[in-house]
């Protein structure tokens, strides 16, 4: 199974205000990014609960029909989803990954800035792709926390867009079950 990440951040690295807003990510220019393509290719999406609410704050369900697992301890409502295909997991990266390999999934999106730290520290994540927008917002939630061990990247692409948007594409060296493993994509 492929975990892959698709984000933007800030320059100096957050994914979100220390409120959870994403207002900086709109940059005004609407130039296709290569999302859209992604998206199409995963079939499920794996989020935090905190993830989940700020979603949820929209007011339209973003992930259309596509099966959303939203990790958490705690129990939650999906109530308020419409047309939605959502369910909660709780448990460790590895273990979540097991589970979803056993039903049949092939592609993870793995979102949300505790979820991303907490897959990358486990060596669950396969394929990065980052868009910084050019701002600085000084302190928020950021990509990357804390890591066992040095986990080296693969740089596969650098694309520049209008209205300054850098984005890069890094394939992980991962582990599985504790041992590592080769990229799942050779270049």
């Amino acid at each position: 199974m492929k975990l892959s990440v698709f984000c933007g951040i800030s320059v100096d690295g957050f994914l979100a205000r220390p409120n959870h807003a994403l207002d900086f990510l709109e940059t005004g220019e609407h130039e296709p990014h290569g999302y859209d393509e992604f998206y199409a290719s995963v079939d499920v999406v794996v989020i935090g609960r905190r993830t989940f609410e700020v979603v949820l704050s929209f007011g339209q369900w973003a992930y259309g029909k596509k099966p959303v697992v939203v990790l958490s301890s705690r129990k939650l409502d999906f109530s308020a989803i419409k047309g939605g295909v959502v369910e909660q997991m709780s448990g460790e990266p590895v273990e979540i990954v097991k589970k979803l390999r056993a039903r049949g999934f092939k592609h993870a999106y793995v979102d949300g800035g505790i979820t991303i730290q907490r897959f990358l520290a486990a060596g669950c994540i396969d394929r990065m792709v980052v868009t910084r927008v050019p701002v600085l917002i000084g302190a928020g939630i950021p990509l990357f926390g804390s890591v066992p061990h040095d986990i080296r990247l693969r740089h596969l692409a650098t694309r520049c867009y209008n209205g300054g948007l850098v984005q890069s594409e890094y394939e992980m060296e991962a582990w599985e079950d504790g041992k590592k493993r080769k990229p799942t994509r050779k270049r």
